[in-house]
């Protein structure tokens, strides 16, 4: 869903993102599509019907609810639920439309199985497992237990195991990795042994294009897939260096103003002139989702030239420093991340001055108003 009061303007070029999935294909083998948070800001239906020209046969949403968006949509494909059935609700909607959700807890499985046999179904699901990330999944502990429930419960049908890497992305922690790769083969065999032979998913995108030792039978595709090398400023970043940034932010220019050294500018006086200068007030605040933590921090390209933020982000507004950039005048694009010529915003240099992680970044633009470039 969209915010409608603003004047952000959001383009995804989906070409780049079919040309990301060719990478990441070309490296993996059965790539899933990772679309959860409506395709982390770049549009789920559109970023899904792409991935699947592609050749996609499973994609990956957050919610339930995100599935059954995406199965109302036309499509047809297998869809997974990352955070699986956290009500009955969602327990019943995975089984009538289909949904596979990751299944991490007993009490998930208890209320999927009391809804399911209460509609004389079986429903299909993905385990979860806890490998060092710590967060969501069964544990290795838990192993025995696990699969004693699932021989006397044969309305659940597990077709998939997964887990996720903490440290793929980070060659100082490829130890943390393996150990956690080398888990998750010990929980395959111990499920094999028991009669459940899964297909298996640990490689996230880093692990897709570095790590082959932990690729196993399928791969999630994701941030990747919108651009962003998660290997970047690492040994290993080389690996996703062809990668084509997919989503473009631009707004419009409100006015422009001279401000006197000596003038202080924005709330709280938080920038003062230091000479005489040129400004430009850019139609971009928080409520756009552009951080008010990039006051004094951020920049925007205008003109194909860098131009630094003064002051304060405001709510719908912020202003920058163009007094080396020529005839910059009101109703001028400029662009928050993308552009053109040397001063292009890459997604890294906005988290950078953000002090945050792209994956933010997307999904906050994201939520403004988006055409496509196909």
């Amino acid at each position: 869903m969209t915010i409608g009061y603003n004047t952000l303007e959001v383009e995804v070029d989906l070409n780049a993102i079919r040309h990301n999935y060719r990478k990441l294909r070309a490296k993996g083998s059965r790539v899933y599509g990772v679309v959860k948070a409506d395709a982390y800001g770049h549009g789920l239906i559109e970023v899904a019907r792409v991935l699947e020209e592609e050749g996609a046969d499973t994609f990956a949403v957050g919610t339930v609810s995100e599935g059954m968006q995406l199965r109302k949509s036309g499509c047809s494909k297998r869809i997974i639920s990352l955070l699986g059935p956290l009500n009955e609700e969602d327990c019943f909607n995975a089984a009538q439309n289909k949904i596979i959700p990751f299944v991490g807890e007993f009490e998930q499985l208890e209320m999927l199985s009391a809804v399911v046999s209460a509609q004389g179904r079986k429903v299909e699901i993905s385990l979860k497992f806890d490998t060092g990330m710590s967060r969501l999944g069964f544990s290795v502990s838990e192993l025995d237990k696990l699969i004693e429930w699932l021989k006397i419960n044969p309305q659940i049908c597990p077709v998939l195991a997964s887990s996720h890497l903490a440290t793929s992305d980070d060659p100082a922690y490829e130890g943390y990795m393996s150990a956690q790769a080398e888990t998750f083969s010990g929980i395959l065999k111990r499920l094999a042994d028991a009669g459940y032979e899964l297909e298996a998913s640990l490689a996230n995108s880093a692990g897709i294009l570095a790590h082959d030792q932990v690729h196993y039978s399928a791969q999630r595709g994701g941030i990747a897939l919108y651009g962003s090398n998660p290997l970047l400023g690492t040994e290993w970043s080389e690996s996703g260096r062809d990668l084509k940034p997919a989503m473009q932010v631009r707004t419009k220019i409100a006015a422009v103003r001279k401000l006197q050294k000596g003038q202080a500018i924005s709330y709280g006086c938080t920038y003062t002139a230091d000479r005489d200068m040129t400004v430009a007030i850019v139609c971009a605040g928080y409520a756009d989702g552009y951080s008010r933590g990039l006051s004094n921090a951020g920049q925007v390209c205008i003109h194909g030239k860098r131009s630094k933020i003064l002051g304060r982000v405001c709510m719908q507004l912020c202003i920058v420093d163009v007094s080396h950039i020529e005839d910059v005048k009101f109703g001028d694009t400029a662009y928050l991340l993308g552009g053109e010529g040397e001063g292009r915003i890459s997604a890294e240099d906005l988290a950078g001055w953000w002090q945050t992680i792209t994956y933010e970044i997307f999904c906050l633009l994201g939520m403004n108003p988006r055409t496509y470039k196909k």
